[in-house]
């Protein structure tokens, strides 16, 4: 339960070292973006369910905190990332309130897709850093790139977003992931900007794809296209940032390299020269890679010229 639930930490972009809290079973969703690094969504729902034991839940991250705390281990987040939409979770703000003695901040990573829920808005606020997802402001392009569930409607979430920020005293960030040839033109960069601007996010964090996509037509836009959207977003008075580098090989070890690359990898796909460092690490060699490969429990990918290991997951037919 502990490797299910409480993943890394891993290096974040935005957070540091954040270990990962895995909420919601593979992979329940109310998306099924294009770009996903955990591939196609097997369940589509935006009815809030109880998936696992708020207490279960507390007790293994508090068990992985304090096997970090006693191995000298740094850590800054933790941070609700699962292998779908954390906010599906109905016991998240629970889930919030039990992990707030461990003296540890708290971060949540949401699409923002329930967002038009007041419930989903009271339990975020439990929270010290959320970010949510801003990926387009027109209802086509929001279709073709996040590909919601039918019954969302693009309007409720942008004026849920709104409100919960307006009441949000902890972090907020948005996030928009730029692919190319869907959302990198300067109209809907601009449309989406606009958005940004009433909702005055801490920071807006411009992204592109860096590890295996959903859909291998998947690509980052030009670097043309990148500054475009800097420049626009600080033309309308977004405070930006870019989002488009490797987060590093800080990956902390258990000291079983087997049951590190399972765990990490089921929500975190590895570069191979993370997986290589992992394993230095605990003194193990590349044929646990090759085993577990053999074995079906981690598959090889190639993106943008690197390799990439992933834990494979039942029920999700990645893009052809």
């Amino acid at each position: 339960m502990q490797e299910k639930i409480a993943f890394g930490p891993v290096p974040s972009r935005r957070l540091g070292q954040s270990l990962g809290v895995n909420n919601i079973p593979p992979k329940i969703c109310s998306y099924s973006c294009v770009y996903c690094q955990i591939g196609r969504t097997a369940r589509m729902l935006i009815r809030r369910e109880r998936f696992y034991d708020p207490d279960e839940i507390a007790a293994a991250v508090r068990l992985r905190v304090e096997e970090l705390r006693k191995e000298g281990e740094p850590l800054d987040y933790l941070t609700f990332v699962p292998d779908g939409e954390p906010t599906l979770d109905i016991n998240i703000g629970r889930e919030i309130e039990l992990l707030k003695p461990l003296g540890v901040k708290i971060a949540v990573i949401t699409n923002s897709s329930l967002m038009w829920d007041p419930d989903v808005r009271e339990a975020l606020l439990k929270a010290d850093w959320i970010s949510i997802k801003l990926d387009a402001a027109s209802e086509g392009i929001w279709r073709r790139i996040d590909r919601p569930h039918g019954a969302l409607k693009l309007e409720a979430i942008y004026e849920g977003i709104k409100a919960f920020s307006a009441e949000f005293e902890g972090t907020l960030a948005t996030e928009t992931m730029l692919v190319r040839g869907l959302n990198d033109g300067r109209e809907e960069i601009e449309r989406i900007a606009d958005l940004l601007a009433t909702i005055s996010p801490d920071v807006s964090y411009i992204s592109i794809p860096t590890r295996p996509p959903a859909e291998r037509w998947v690509e980052p836009p030009e670097e043309e296209n990148i500054n475009m959207a800097y420049q626009i977003f600080l033309k309308k008075g977004v405070k930006a940032e870019y989002l488009i580098g490797y987060e590093g090989n800080a990956f902390a070890s258990t000291g079983d390299a087997r049951e590190d690359l399972l765990s990490i990898t089921a929500v975190h796909p590895m570069r191979e020269d993370a997986v290589d460092e992992l394993l230095k690490k605990t003194g193990s060699g590349w044929e646990i890679v090759d085993g577990l490969i053999e074995e079906e429990a981690l598959m090889e990918l190639e993106y943008e010229g690197r390799r990439f290991y992933m834990r494979r997951l039942s029920g999700i037919r990645r893009g052809m």
